[in-house]
C-alpha cells in the first residue's frame, strides 16, 4: 500500500497535455481505489479483532470456572483417589470405572482436564 501514483513529465514522454491529465486521473483512481481496499481490510481486522476478545473473555471465565471446581473436587477427593488420580495421570490411562462408584466418575475428568492446564 505504500505505492506512490507516477505522474508523467512531458520531458519523458511524447503525451500531449491531455494525456498526461489522463494517466494523472488514472494513477488517483488507483490511489482511491487502494485508500477504500485498505479501509475495508482495517475494518475487517478491527471486526476480528473484536471477536478474538470475546472468545478470550469467554475462555478466562471457563478457566476460571474449571479452577474452581478442580479446586473442590481435591478437597472433597480422598487421599487414595487422589492417589490413583495421579497414578492414571503418570500411566496415561484412562479414569477407572470400576472404583468408587459412579460418583467418582464424573469428578476424575473435570479435574483431569482442569488439571493439566493448572
Amino acid at each position: 500500500m505504500g505505492l506512490k501514483p507516477r505522474t508523467l513529465k512531458p520531458e519523458h514522454c511524447s503525451f500531449t497535455s491531455s494525456s498526461g491529465a489522463s494517466v494523472v486521473a488514472i494513477d488517483n483512481k488507483i490511489e482511491q481505489a487502494m485508500d477504500l481496499v485498505k479501509s475495508h481490510l482495517m475494518y475487517a481486522v478491527r471486526e476480528e479483532v473484536e471477536v478474538l476478545k470475546e472468545q478470550i473473555k469467554e475462555l478466562i471465565e471457563k478457566n476460571s470456572q474449571l479452577e474452581q471446581e478442580n479446586t473442590l473436587l481435591k478437597t472433597l477427593a480422598s487421599p487414595e483417589q487422589l492417589a490413583q488420580f495421579q497414578a492414571q495421570l503418570q500411566t496415561g490411562s484412562p479414569p477407572s470405572s470400576q472404583t468408587q462408584g459412579t460418583t467418582q466418575q464424573p469428578a476424575q475428568p473435570a479435574s483431569q482436564g482442569s488439571g493439566a492446564s493448572a
